[in-house]
């Protein structure tokens, strides 16, 4: 589709797995996409589709959505196109990032006259891709309406949820519940086969019934099949838990179950799994299942 006459571009700060995702739909609904990314080698399927490169889209672009690794490495790359970051500007932050640091970098962007929406994805690139992501919104709520239409092209639903840290929060209490059904359906398929049951007959039989959710359909197959090309990797979802634990931890709680997690997710990156999609976890609990001591060493 090509960009609506008049309409105002769109920067497009990070294109990995997600950000590329991402600016992918922008461009299907017809918004002219100004892209960046620490590698330009990444931004060259979208300029194929009709992307334009930046080497600072925020002086291209009065508005401009970031996806990045970390919160760091957000303020990073702001530092470096901040003769771009003009009063003015909206910025709309998918990186999932440590709610401490979304709120303080709002605050100081709020400073300068910057409208900061932080906005982590719940979804991995391929439900982005197909439209099915879910935005989890937190900042001004007069930016957040004046950005329908940015939203409307990222994502299927936006939620609302407060002021600056607030989607933070939401997004790694998502995650957290998330990864441990992701890791419990990986547990249930390696005692499965264990038991002499058909793997794949097994997840049929679990997606029909009262054990069900969402993972089986966005996992299943690939843990049954072992075939982990990367949609969400491995090590990403660690960074994220770490995250959850520090944050559990600043209010005094222990979280169980998100602890035994991140060892088997540290087990994982130990076994070389670290840029596999996240449903690899199958791998590390069967080497744990294997030798019982290995995710605590």
């Amino acid at each position: 589709m090509q960009p609506a006459s008049g309409v105002q571009p769109v920067g497009m700060i990070g294109l990995g797995l997600l950000g590329a995702a991402l600016a992918e739909r922008l461009l299907s609904a017809g918004h002219e996409v100004h892209v960046w990314n620490r590698s330009r080698d990444k931004a060259e399927p979208l300029i194929d589709r009709g992307a334009v490169w930046s080497d600072n889209p925020l002086a291209d672009c009065r508005r401009a959505v970031v996806c990045l690794y970390t919160t760091d490495v957000v303020e990073q790359v702001l530092r470096q196109m901040d003769a771009g970051l003009q009063p003015g500007t909206t910025l709309v932050d998918c990186t999932t990032g440590d709610p401490d640091q979304t709120a303080a970098l709002g605050a100081r962007l709020a400073g300068r006259g910057v409208d900061y929406l932080e906005s982590p994805i719940a979804a991995s690139s391929e439900q982005t891709r197909q439209g099915q992501a879910m935005a989890l919104v937190a900042g001004p709520r007069a930016a957040f309406d004046a950005s329908a239409d940015l939203f409307e092209a990222i994502t299927a639903q936006a939620h609302y949820v407060g002021g600056w840290g607030a989607a933070a929060k939401m997004k790694l209490v998502n995650n957290l519940i998330l990864g441990l059904n992701r890791a419990v359906l990986a547990e249930g398929l390696v005692f499965a086969e264990r038991l002499g049951l058909e793997p794949k007959t097994a997840l049929e039989v679990l997606r029909q019934g009262n054990a069900y959710s969402g993972v089986m359909d966005t996992k299943g197959a690939k843990m049954v099949d072992g075939e982990f090309s990367t949609q969400a990797k491995l090590t990403q979802h660690a960074k994220d838990v770490r995250i959850i634990a520090e944050q559990a931890a600043q209010q005094g709680l222990r979280l169980p179950l998100t602890a035994k997690h991140l060892e088997l997710l540290e087990l994982g990156e130990r076994l070389g799994m670290s840029e596999q999609d996240n449903s690899v976890i199958i791998r590390a609990i069967e080497h744990a299942a294997q030798q019982p001591e290995a995710a605590a060493r």
